[in-house]
């Protein structure tokens, strides 16, 4: 399967990201001629990653039937120095809220997909130390 997108620049900094899905807005950090209208392309990385797992997780507690009341994917990186930068270590947490959680399929989804699942999980970690942890916190 092949995916295509189509990037055009709307003016400085400004590009707009179109797929079959819909668009999204791409823009640099103000200091080096951006104007703050959208993503920047590193941190949109790091909202796929997020993303990817999330919507994994989501689908495979409802299969489970261990639905909690909500959850948060978190996404911390550490970005390297020296050009081209790039993450080199990624910490992913997985915050679950409710009570009276099945904390084991719950732990089984947040595995299946970081070990079988997320495609971008896979492609991050052929650049970047990728560690997780799952938290709960009781409403």
């Amino acid at each position: 399967m092949t995916n295509k997108i189509e990037v055009s620049w709307k003016g400085q900094m400004l590009f707009e990201s179109v797929t079959d899905e819909g668009s999204v807005l791409i823009d640099a950090d103000e200091a080096v001629g951006g104007q703050g209208k959208g993503l920047r392309p590193k941190k949109m990385m790091l909202t796929s990653l997020a993303g990817c797992t999330a919507m994994d997780v989501a689908s495979l507690l409802k299969k489970m039937r261990a639905e909690v009341a909500g959850f948060k994917v978190l996404v911390e990186a550490n970005l390297t120095d020296e050009h081209p930068k790039y993450y080199d270590k990624v910490h992913v947490t997985y915050q679950f809220f409710g009570s009276e959680f099945k904390k084991d399929k719950i732990e089984k989804s947040v595995n299946l997909s970081v070990e079988r699942y997320c495609g971008v999980m896979e492609m991050f970690r052929q650049f970047s130390k990728l560690t997780t942890e799952i938290k709960y916190i009781n409403q």
